[in-house]
């Protein structure tokens, strides 16, 4: 995997400019979505960023060290419990609170240590993580509950924001305007990276792109304007030529014709190879579409590389599986899965290269 660090940081430079009068954050969650949080979060950095996002806290410690001395908030999407306060507090990781069991516990230990930061989630229609009306409406009622925090922002996710004429997205902010307007005051947040571009009514103080950064397409049926980031390939490591019709891969499902060649690539679904790319993926060499033919298995795929140049699919050459014309989206519809789904599920096997970034190439 090839990821150019400039053009993620010029993603977030677009992102930012489009939510012109919001802070734009970074989600860097699942390790920058595949990418590597350890490069990526730097990279971000140094374009600007100063708030990033990530599930747990582990990612948080990750991408703390990652930093090091750059300024930075770290918000911890997946909340807090017992027992992990120090964690939190040692590499100043700011929780966002989405029961009220945590907004308790982090209150306790906010008025025990003088005042900590939090943020707070609301579930105003994802019916995922947050604060559903109710327990909102107590801690309005009783504001007590919040004593000693530092409420830093006021935070919902969107479930359609890809679909922009879905009517939850009206539902939704209506929903937030209402749930926050019983709590103090504080920076408020709604817009992943789809929801940036519903408009100015979405964008509050903060903006939480993830999937645009990385050049995913977030918007059904508009075209992808981000710079692609990603490219993915996958060493040949035997070619051989069919004189017979003979199957080919696990389940001897696939019959492949006289004359044909097949080249084994080193890569299976334990990469992150979707199995599901079995007969319907393909790949490119040189420019020309290849298709996977067989089972996908753990280790190993195969690719019909017939009519492609000899030297092109001898051993140690290459396929690209995801490039400028055959983006991540492109093989995750042949999955029938989503891109964001192919990213994250890029193996630790898969070497990652980084181009640019302002520290040249490294890996």
């Amino acid at each position: 995997m090839t990821v150019d660090l400039d053009a993620v940081a010029e993603n977030w430079r677009a992102l930012a400019r489009h939510a012109e009068g919001a802070v734009c954050a970074a989600v860097v969650k699942a390790d920058a979505y595949g990418l590597g949080a350890s490069e990526v979060g730097p990279a971000l950095s140094r374009a600007g960023c100063r708030a990033f996002f990530v599930a747990c806290p582990g990612e948080g410690i990750a991408l703390r060290q990652a930093l090091a001395e750059a300024p930075a908030e770290i918000f911890v999407l997946d909340g807090h419990v017992e027992g992990e306060t120090e964690r939190y507090d040692r590499h100043a990781l700011t929780p966002v609170l989405g029961t009220l069991e945590g907004v308790s516990i982090w209150s306790r230990h906010a008025r025990d240590r003088g005042g900590r930061r939090a943020a707070l989630m609301l579930d105003t229609g994802m019916t995922r993580l947050g604060l559903g009306g109710g327990d909102a409406g107590l801690l309005a009622a009783e504001p007590r509950r919040l004593e000693g925090l530092e409420l830093c922002c006021v935070m919902s996710h969107l479930a359609c924001a890809d679909t922009p004429d879905h009517p939850l997205n009206a539902r939704q902010r209506t929903a937030f305007g209402d749930m926050r307007a019983g709590l103090p005051a504080a920076p408020a947040s709604l817009a992943n990276s789809a929801g940036i571009f519903l408009g100015p009514d979405f964008r509050y103080d903060l903006v939480r792109p993830g999937a645009a950064l990385y050049g995913l397409s977030v918007v059904s049926g508009r075209p992808n304007g981000m710079k692609r980031a990603v490219r993915l390939r996958a060493r040949i490591l035997q070619t051989r030529f069919v004189d017979s019709e003979t199957p080919v891969g696990y389940g001897a499902d696939r019959l492949i014709a006289a004359g044909s060649t097949l080249a084994t690539i080193a890569m299976g679904y334990a990469d992150g190879l979707p199995r599901a790319l079995g007969d319907r993926g393909s790949g490119r060499i040189a420019g020309r579409p290849v298709p996977l033919v067989g089972r996908v298995s753990m280790d190993l795929a195969t690719i019909d590389v017939t009519g492609i140049a000899p030297d092109l699919v001898r051993p140690g050459r290459t396929v690209d599986l995801i490039d400028d014309r055959h983006d991540a989206d492109a093989l995750a519809a042949e999955a029938g899965t989503i891109g964001y789904e192919i990213l994250a599920r890029v193996g630790a096997r898969v070497r990652r290269i980084y181009r640019g970034g302002m520290n040249g190439s490294s890996e």
